[in-house]
């Protein structure tokens, strides 16, 4: 029998929407088919804080996917505001990416997952890219995710350059917000043309990798963004990327 390595998939948060009015989880389906197709078991975790044990327990590894929502004023480079109320997304990504990097599990963060990344070692955002960064390029809407938009250059001597094989990479774009301060237990391994940071990953963790855009949509055998979620399921299999 053909023993998947259960990958932990957190949900997206919705306090109303579509298909419901009340507080839903939502995410979508190509993240499932990316695990799955790269030879995981896709567990999806909800925001239960007593669980977080449990859940580590149950999983190998995690992807933390992306999503549009707020972060902590501080994350921002700002004062917190009195009473802020921070996104239930955050509050609970925030804990269970403490226990994950305390217990070196293999992790993948995507898009804003990769944010969480950094911002769990101390990095700072910029909220709009085109307002703050200096671009002139649309990362939010240039293309439709399923099409790629633009390059990034890959910093070789890193766990992403192992993975994907390429120095350079076209991927599609569907961020408003980006990483403006590095602390320096975060490497930087993918730019984008325009100088946006695009991937990091944490060198004192096994496997702890994260992506700007999107590689679920082009998570099919062959693809270099496919071997991001193979790379994943290996290292949670205890095999050496």
């Amino acid at each position: 029998m053909n023993i998947r390595t259960p990958i932990g998939l957190l949900m997206d948060y919705e306090a109303e929407g579509s298909f419901s009015s009340r507080p839903h989880y939502a995410l979508r389906t190509v993240y499932f088919d990316a695990i799955w197709r790269a030879g995981g078991l896709p567990v999806a975790v909800p925001y239960i804080e007593d669980a977080i044990d449990t859940y580590l327990d149950t999983c190998a590894g995690f992807i933390f996917p992306g999503g549009f929502y707020p972060f902590p004023e501080l994350l921002y480079g700002d004062a917190p505001a009195t009473n802020e109320d921070i996104h239930p997304r955050y509050a609970f990504e925030i804990q269970l990416m403490g226990k994950i990097l305390e217990n070196r599990v293999p992790v993948l963060g995507i898009c804003a997952g990769m944010q969480v990344i950094a911002g769990a070692r101390g990095a700072t955002f910029y909220r709009n890219i085109k307002a703050e960064a200096g671009t002139d390029f649309d990362h939010l809407n240039a293309k439709p995710a399923e099409q790629t938009a633009h390059g990034v250059r890959v910093s070789q001597n890193t766990l992403l350059h192992r993975i994907v094989q390429a120095d350079e990479l076209q991927v599609n774009t569907a961020h408003n917000e980006s990483i403006k301060s590095v602390p320096e237990d975060v490497l930087v391994n993918a730019v984008a043309d325009d100088g946006i940071i695009e991937g990091v990953e944490l060198p004192d963790q096994a496997f702890c990798l994260g992506v700007q855009w999107h590689p679920e949509f082009f998570a099919t055998p062959g693809n270099p963004n496919f071997r991001l979620f193979e790379a994943l399921i290996s290292a949670s299999s205890g095999q050496q990327v």
